[in-house]
């Protein structure tokens, strides 16, 4: 799965660099066009993705990253601190790496689903993100990709668990929790709520990387980023 993404990075970096280098050579008095603007936006999402989101899809890249990892639902919170009470913290610990897997098994689809709607960007997208918040090139690419992501994630998600037994696992943590005195009964849709975590976590990383970019010039790793962003400092 990684070598998978690694590559789809390398083809997209490709074809925005010879985009760049055409938005540079079009260049006569220094002005920037929308053209370039455009480009300077994308090279950007491009960086977010490579740079962020690609790290998410390795062993831990979700349960080791406290920015991003997937905890509990609010509704099973109880289980885990009543599980970790009686001595089976072995057994929480387990249940939460299950959910952080999955996410890591369906994160390399986003990587293709974002590439469109980066090259399907306008110019008056581009000007409206680059004069806009320090997060609207984020915002712009979880209202375009949301949808399509959510369609990728689920299934994927929902076959990991079944591929890392997280069914048994489940399972037998809500069972325990379910029969101890004095508790309701908890089932909550557990491959709906890692999608939405897993989502967030995606646009957490690509949000990183925008605003660091806007705000450390020295994260501006071409010459057109450091044209492009300089008009919004």
């Amino acid at each position: 799965m990684f070598k998978k993404i690694l590559l789809a990075v390398v083809v997209f970096q490709l074809s925005a660099c010879a985009e760049l280098q055409q938005a540079i050579n079009q260049l006569p008095n220094g002005e920037l066009t929308n053209f370039q603007i455009a480009a300077g936006l994308k090279e950007a999402l491009q960086n977010g993705i490579s740079n962020q989101v690609t790290t998410l899809a390795v062993q831990d890249g979700y349960f080791k990253n406290e920015l991003v990892k997937i905890l509990l639902p609010a509704e099973l919170q109880k289980v885990d601190r009543t599980l970790r009470s009686i001595g089976l913290s072995n057994l929480a610990d387990e249940g939460l790496k299950v959910l952080n897997r999955a996410a890591e098994d369906a994160v390399g689809e986003a990587i293709p689903i974002f590439s469109d709607a980066i090259q399907g960007m306008t110019f008056v997208d581009a000007k409206n993100i680059l004069l806009g918040d320090k997060n609207s090139a984020t915002l712009y690419l979880k209202t375009a990709t949301s949808a399509a992501l959510y369609q990728k994630f689920n299934p994927i998600i929902n076959n990991s668990f079944k591929k890392v037994g997280a069914d048994k696992i489940w399972t037998d943590l809500i069972t325990r929790y379910n029969n101890l005195p004095l508790t309701a009964d908890v089932n909550p849709d557990l491959t709906d709520y890692v999608t939405n975590e897993a989502l967030k976590g995606v646009f957490t990383m690509v949000e990183v990387e925008e605003r660091g970019i806007r705000a450390n010039i020295a994260k501006r790793t071409s010459d057109l980023l450091k044209r492009v962003f300089a008009l919004q400092d």
